[in-house]
């Protein structure tokens, strides 16, 4: 039997995903989470074989409980299922440590799929992930410039070009205006970019976001 933990702050995503998973019979949901430290709690107390972890989560987000979870807990295999497509943080989880990346939109035997081979020790890549790791290949000595970005300040640039506000995007990170301020003010600094509208046009320029987010 594998024992999945779910870390989602959504409770309707959580029960959503675990209905799909109770229609198998070699996966059991033994566990579930809203965030950080909650997730780590069963982790240490608890027989879990996989975590499936959401990437927006208040607080930390995915990206930084996956860093903490693979330092203390390396041999776990770690499925990301996020609402971002491929191309915006997938390459980022699978350097982190992550086995696989699914998009929400996912079917629910590809999520079942996904998880029996994470579990198997195999990596789950979908053609879209793996053609954004391809994409990275040999870029060392080419770095683009969002790619130097920290996790928050990558974050904070993608939801600024989709749209959001400062104070939205406090609300989503569940940060302070304030800190956003600073995230977005590095961000820019480090890419060499002047305003919003810099910032925007470069993020649909590279397919940061969508087209249709704005």
């Amino acid at each position: 039997m594998i024992r999945v933990l779910i870390c989602d702050d959504h409770a309707i995503v959580r029960q959503g995903l675990r209905q799909v998973i109770a229609e198998t019979t070699d996966i059991r949901a033994v566990a579930e989470a809203g965030g950080y430290p909650e997730v780590m709690k069963p982790l240490r107390s608890e027989e879990i074989d996989m975590l499936l972890l959401d990437i927006s989560l208040p607080g930390k987000n995915g990206i930084d409980i996956l860093k903490i979870v693979k330092k203390e807990f390396p041999k776990l295999p770690v499925l990301i299922l996020s609402m971002y497509p491929e191309d915006q943080y997938a390459v980022r989880a699978i350097r982190a440590g992550a086995s696989g990346y699914l998009t929400k939109q996912s079917a629910a035997d590809q999520l079942i799929t996904a998880i029996r081979q994470v579990v198997g020790g195999r990596k789950y890549i979908t053609p879209e992930l793996a053609e954004a790791l391809a994409n990275t290949l040999g870029r060392d000595a080419d770095v683009m410039p969002h790619e130097v970005l920290s996790d928050r300040e990558y974050q904070t640039l993608c939801l600024i070009a989709a749209g959001r506000t400062l104070s939205q995007i406090a609300d989503e990170l569940s940060l302070s205006a304030k800190t956003v301020s600073v995230y977005r003010a590095r961000l820019l600094e480090k890419m060499g970019l002047k305003n919003n509208a810099e910032l925007t046009h470069y993020a649909l320029k590279h397919g940061l976001v969508e087209l249709d987010s704005q």
